[in-house]
């Protein structure tokens, strides 16, 4: 309690100081970034709460030296690492019609009913070329095609080889594919990444006479953390998860009812298995967990308040674990 005059001056003064102290903080943060490697994990539409959560995290200064993503944490690694910042991704998607994204095969086929019917053969509802230009065009802005035109090891992306039956890590591994990596186009890897089986055609590379088959990441692995963050390995610099999912220990069980939601349970529980084991305590204190309940991956549709309300929670969750983040 403060009793007297001479008190209440002190008192007052500690307060200014703190209020200067928390100024010159952030001053200092902006003029030296806090250097970051950032894994983005896989969500569809949802992802466009990693807008906010960009926001919050240049808003305190720090930067990514290092990311990596599977589907849409694919897409927001690449505009990351091709030099985006959080206002100019919001300009970029926010006047995005993202219906312009999903471009349906041509049929002769007369009536709606059979527009199903390609699917047997082309594995998808949508081409997915449509989506892969969009993204090619948005990063050339900044002068950024081929995997050539970054620094090594800025960028990492996650796909699955169904064909060869494993995680295929772009550009690391494409030597593997006999594919030079410096000429391969980041929107194609990125449309691997987003390949949503049966929604996305699946990209076909034609490696010595056979088509290998390859689809969305998150088949194998939705939130590749493992890249950077390896167990006794010691890590150049601290590293952030940015997951589109509340904590595996505080998500409810999943009702299963009927056939629909067993299939729903089914993926889910395959595309979050391999990465479910490697999150543990240790890593889990390093991780924003963006809760998106409601929200369908493949919600195209949103609304403009859909989109503003999803980049407002990513930003708040975001806020909340930097006041806590040991960094």
């Amino acid at each position: 309690m403060i009793s007297n005059r001479t008190d209440f001056f002190a008192f007052f003064s500690g307060l200014v100081r703190t209020d200067h102290l928390l100024k010159l903080e952030k001053n200092q943060r902006r003029r030296f970034p806090l250097y970051i490697d950032g894994v983005f994990s896989g969500g569809g539409i949802k992802g466009l709460a990693y807008i906010g959560a960009y926001q919050a995290l240049e808003e305190h200064g720090f930067q990514f030296k290092r990311v990596a993503g599977t589907s849409a944490g694919a897409i927001i690694a690449a505009f990351i690492a091709a030099g985006f910042t959080s206002e100019e991704l919001n300009n970029e998607l926010g006047n995005l019609e993202l219906r312009t994204i999903l471009d349906e095969p041509k049929s002769i086929l007369p009536y709606k009913l059979f527009k199903w019917l390609p699917i047997y053969w082309r594995l998808g509802m949508y081409k997915g070329q449509a989506l892969e230009n969009w993204l090619d065009q948005t990063l050339q802005k900044k002068g950024v095609r081929t995997f050539g035109d970054l620094p090594p090891g800025v960028l990492q992306i996650i796909a699955s080889d169904l064909s060869n039956g494993r995680i295929f890590i772009l550009p690391n591994e494409l030597h593997k594919y006999n594919i030079p990596f410096e000429n391969f186009p980041i929107a194609k890897a990125v449309r691997m990444s987003c390949s949503l089986p049966y929604f996305f055609e699946p990209v076909r590379l034609k490696i010595n006479h056979r088509k290998i088959v390859i689809v969305d990441g998150g088949v194998l692995s939705n939130f590749p953390m493992w890249l950077f963050d390896r167990e006794n390995v010691m890590k150049e610099r601290p590293v952030l998860g940015i997951k589109l999912s509340p904590n595996i220990n505080e998500q409810p069980p999943r009702e299963i009812k009927n056939a629909l939601q067993m299939f729903e349970a089914l993926f889910s529980t395959m595309k979050d298995a391999h990465d479910t084991r490697y999150i543990s305590r240790k890593h889990e204190k390093n991780i924003i967990f963006i809760p998106t309940e409601g929200m369908l991956t493949t919600e195209f549709g949103i609304t403009n308040e859909g989109k503003e309300d999803l980049i407002k929670i990513g930003k708040e969750k975001t806020l909340k674990f930097l006041k806590n983040w040991a960094y």
